[in-house]
């Protein structure tokens, strides 16, 4: 078999959606006869794990230790330090002089991440592995996107080399990057950085259709949008017997719909029936912040805060809710992010709520999938109407997602699409 190595920080035990888009890639590899060799860190300061992960045994798993400036941090403060590293960022004013502190020295002493310190040691550990080894194809995914300079290391070194960098995420444009409190110096080292690696690799992958038009502005190096997608799963759950409305997954400081707790606080005063059944249920890292706003807007009864869970159990959440919510930041530069939890939300086959930015890339994939309907922050009243509607459907057994066309977003038949790439 062909053999690729896959670049990644994320595996097992790692938790959150980091993980998932080539825990099920490599489980397909073997398929269409690649054989995937995974590096990873050896010692990881992984924010969530999962324990109930596992990749297949057709995958080759290689290590090496890595220094974690995260480590050092939990000793100034492990509850900051685990936040940050997480994505919850907390907004300028409420800030302390720690969090300052941590967030300028992330963003102005390690670029492009807290990961820079692997990727010389990586470089000089990989390079007799893929001449011994006979690796034609290598791949980068990132964040975190110090591991594209891996890549991009590796390929001076064997200019043959075919080099794959995915990008779960963009890059300079990513949501948290405004956050970082960057000098300008710092601000240029990534556009210079992000352009090097655009235009050294040998082919681009990105998740969403934003990012490829952004990145075409960048570069002439091919780009090709894999999304990430689903596994099948076999899940018995029975429907709530309340109106379950559910988001799982992080909501950050800047996902925060007060327009739809908004709605939810005038549904619950103009009905009691809708008072009676209606439940909103948050699974995940919430911040403070997003959850004192819909304390304001009058929900803190009606709010069940589960915290992460594993996910087989967060599977069987999506499935026993009667609506799904995905909350995206209201900015330009957000369009293009499409959460990996989307495609089990498809799979779950039950009607999802989205809210995000004007011309957001999810709106396209649930028009197209029939699953649902998406809105921007200042549709309000189209809110309400699409919650009532949906609230009445549920009161008559028939609230359900007319679901369709999602097979070209199974793992396997996009792990498919991923192997003509692979020369």
């Amino acid at each position: 078999m062909k053999k690729v190595l896959i670049i990644t920080y994320y595996w097992p035990p790692a938790g959150g959606p980091g993980v998932q888009r080539w825990l099920q890639f490599s489980k397909h590899l073997p398929k269409f006869g690649l054989q995937p060799i995974v590096y990873k860190p050896q010692n990881p300061s992984y924010p969530i794990k999962d324990a109930s992960l596992d990749a297949s045994q057709k995958v080759r798993v290689i290590e090496k230790s890595i220094f974690e400036p995260y480590a050092l941090a939990e000793v100034l403060s492990k509850s900051n330090s685990k936040t940050i590293s997480s994505g919850i960022i907390k907004s300028k004013k409420k800030q302390s002089w720690k969090e300052r502190m941590m967030l300028y020295i992330r963003g102005n002493f390690f670029i492009p991440d807290a990961r820079i310190l692997w990727v010389k040691p990586s470089i000089s550990f990989l390079k007799d592995y893929i001449q011994n080894h006979e690796i034609e194809t290598i791949i980068t995914t990132g964040p975190p996107h110090s591991l594209h300079l891996i890549g991009s290391g590796l390929k001076e070194i064997y200019p043959e080399l075919q080099w794959i960098a995915d990008f779960r995420d963009p890059w300079t444009t990513i949501g948290y990057h405004s956050a970082l409190k960057l000098t300008e110096k710092s601000k240029q080292k990534h556009l210079s950085l992000e352009n090097y690696v655009l235009n050294s690799a040998d082919q681009l992958v990105v998740t969403s259709f934003q990012t490829k038009a952004e990145f075409e502005q960048k570069t002439k190096t091919p780009i090709e949008v894999i999304t990430n997608g689903y596994e099948e799963i076999s899940v018995d759950a029975e429907l709530s017997e309340n109106f379950t409305v559910s988001h799982i997954g992080s909501l950050l400081n800047d996902r925060d719909p007060k327009i739809l707790w908004e709605v939810f606080s005038e549904l619950i005063e103009e009905s009691l029936v809708f008072k009676d059944f209606f439940e909103l249920k948050l699974i995940g890292k919430i911040s403070e912040s997003v959850l004192k706003s819909a304390h304001e807007a009058g929900l803190k009864n009606f709010v069940s805060v589960v915290g992460y869970l594993n996910h087989k159990d967060a599977v069987e959440s999506q499935r026993t809710s009667q609506m799904l919510l995905l909350i995206e930041i209201d900015k330009p530069e957000t369009r293009g992010i499409i959460p990996g939890k989307l495609f089990e939300y498809l799979a779950s086959k039950r009607p999802i709520l989205a809210i995000g930015p004007e011309g957001w890339d999810v709106g396209k994939i649930i028009s197209e999938t029939h699953s649902g309907d998406c809105f921007t922050y200042d549709e309000k009243k189209r809110l309400k109407s699409y919650i009532e509607k949906s609230f009445k459907a549920f009161l008559n057994g028939k609230l359900k997602a007319g679901t369709k066309n999602i097979e070209h977003y199974s793992r396997r038949n996009l792990t498919q699409k991923l192997t003509q790439l692979i020369k």
